[in-house]
């Protein structure tokens, strides 16, 4: 099925050029809005998107419910983040997010549309934080603060949890590497949305978000 994209600001799941974007036409009959401004663009067009196929719009951190509504709404609408650790690069994973009442041919014509590119999409209903950070950010939140207490040096923690579970990367390794500001900014989104303590943000995050901040 043929689409268009409708870029506006910086895009969080798509910061490089990818098939999913090249595969798109200027008059597809479906809409996909990316960009931190993916918003705004998608309600200054809503108009226009009535008839749709599917309508696509990127999140951030929110619910699709900030744009659509959650009591009712367009049931051709469906949100999606392609997910990514900070500065890494973006995985093939998308997390496909629909409402109660979004009609099964869009969520079946966007995933399909999605996959064509390569891409895995997992369907998921509209929660802060979908599924993969709801499960994440809590573990690396425990492994900041196990590290605050003193249990382990860094090096440590990262070298048992990579020979005693098999993981490729530690957690203190992997957040370094892709960005502490990053987690904090992710988990403090999660925390105001959902107040559950496990997704207050370690210590460690929120300094290095502050000197990412202030500069430094």
């Amino acid at each position: 099925m043929s689409y268009r994209v409708i870029e506006s600001g910086e895009s969080f799941s798509f910061p490089d050029k990818h098939e999913f974007l090249t595969n798109s036409t200027a008059d597809g009959s479906a809409w996909v809005f990316i960009g931190k401004d993916a918003g705004r663009s998608f309600r200054d067009s809503k108009s226009k998107v009535n008839n749709s196929p599917f309508v696509l719009l990127e999140l951030g951190n929110e619910c699709l419910g900030v744009h659509i509504g959650d009591e009712d709404g367009p049931r051709n609408t469906l949100g999606f983040a392609r997910f990514r650790l900070g500065k890494a690069e973006p995985t093939n994973l998308v997390e496909l997010v629909r409402k109660p009442w979004t009609d099964t041919s869009a969520i079946q014509d966007a995933k399909a549309s999605l996959e064509a590119s390569g891409l895995v999409v997992a369907v998921c209903q509209d929660f802060p934080g979908r599924i993969l950070n709801r499960l994440l950010r809590p573990y690396y939140n425990a492994a900041l603060r196990r590290l605050d207490e003193g249990l382990a040096t860094a090096s440590d923690m990262d070298a048992t949890l990579r020979m005693g579970l098999g993981y490729p990367e530690g957690p203190i390794e992997l957040l370094n590497r892709t960005g502490l500001q990053h987690h904090y900014e992710v988990t403090q989104a999660l925390f105001e949305q959902l107040g559950q303590e496990p997704y207050c943000p370690a210590r460690r995050a929120r300094t290095a978000w502050l000197q990412t901040k202030n500069g430094d």
